[in-house]
């Protein structure tokens, strides 16, 4: 039972990526100083909305310049902090070397910032962003999941580094967490277990999250014949800060909290955007033959190989939330706002156009 001080900073790593921006507004919001981590925090056009977003809080912000895959380079950051909130870590489909571009920083970073937490006397508690993809790597794993539906007592098991290297990467770095944490007694950890994030994003265009690609797929034409019935979990960005924060500062907060708000699928995310932007944008309005994803997914996307379009198509997607609503009263967001909202800002930001 850890509860903490919120007159001490409190550090972000990755402070300003998707969920982070969003994360450290709520703690502006809450008056608290934030040591603010990241690489090229002079880069104003990553950074500056941070500095923005402190103005008119009772909260203040600092940056340090840091790096995952450097060991010690959280030590300054970390200094006087009884809260870690460690967020960064790699989140793309668009990459060459999975080991180097995926594994690496996820692993590697999650040991760095541990071990920083270990040197650091002040520190009493670190809350991972950890993901779903620790738990499993496609539709048809949940199905085949005790009960039918994923929980905090599953892990993932069927990732690898050939096949879907994201969720092995979360998977990898949240277990180095676990026993990390285990071999010392001062600090305790919390992993917020995400499914798909979506909302408004804070910087659109220095934002690398496949959640706006998949609204780009969406709204841009390219699922206009159909969209596969892909089997997701989705969570508003919103909830997601909201839920890092109530780990943080809820003092029996423990364990895993799977993160995620509307068990879905693709077709409909596009169909719940149909009544406010069916007529200006070419969305999905009907389900396209899994025959017809197996032909065309490979040649469209190489995510959508022969082994994910039969694990996913067309495979209902099933979570157990019922810990983070009771424990950390989490209260999860409609889906049809978080699709409209998250559509609006990809409209508002000149990422979508019609």
């Amino acid at each position: 039972m850890k509860s903490i001080d919120r007159a001490k900073p409190i550090l972000v790593t990755g402070a300003n990526g998707y969920v982070a921006s969003w994360l450290v507004k709520k703690l502006l919001d809450e008056g608290l100083t934030v040591h603010a981590a990241g690489r090229n925090i002079e880069n104003e056009e990553k950074f500056n909305h941070l500095k923005e977003m402190a103005k008119g809080t009772g909260g203040s912000i600092v940056f340090f310049e840091s790096d995952l895959l450097k060991p010690e380079s959280y030590q300054k950051a970390m200094e006087g902090c009884e809260l870690v909130y460690h967020t960064a870590s790699p989140f793309t489909s668009n990459y060459k070397n999975a080991q180097k571009e995926l594994i690496d920083p996820a692993v590697k970073g999650t040991e760095n910032v541990l071990n920083s937490a270990n040197a650091t006397e002040s520190v009493k508690r670190v809350v991972i962003t950890s993901s779903c993809a620790a738990i499993y790597t496609d539709a048809i794993d949940s199905v085949n999941a005790p009960g039918g539906k994923l929980t905090e007592e599953i892990w993932n098991t069927t990732a690898s580094l050939d096949y879907q290297p994201y969720s092995y990467s979360k998977t990898l770095a949240e277990k180095k967490a676990w026993e990390m944490v285990d071999e010392q007694q001062r600090w305790d950890l919390v992993a917020i277990n995400m499914s798909l994030v979506l909302g408004p994003a804070y910087n659109i265009h220095h934002a690398t999250s496949e959640s706006i690609n998949i609204l780009k797929m969406l709204g841009g034409g390219e699922m206009k014949m159909g969209a596969p019935k892909i089997g997701a979990g989705i969570v508003d960005v919103r909830d997601v800060a909201e839920a890092h924060f109530k780990a943080g500062f809820t003092s029996d907060a423990s364990g895993r909290y799977i993160t995620s708000a509307h068990n879905t699928d693709f077709l409909e995310m596009g169909t719940v955007l149909l009544p406010k932007y069916g007529d200006q944008y070419p969305l999905p309005r009907k389900a396209l033959p899994k025959w017809m994803v197996m032909i065309l997914g490979p040649l469209t996307n190489k995510l959508f190989t022969r082994r994910f379009i039969r694990n996913n198509v067309n495979i209902p997607w099933n979570a157990d939330n019922s810990k983070i609503k009771k424990e950390l009263g989490i209260k999860f967001r409609p889906m049809k706002e978080t699709m409209e909202d998250s559509f609006q800002n990809l409209i508002d930001e000149g990422v979508l156009k019609n």
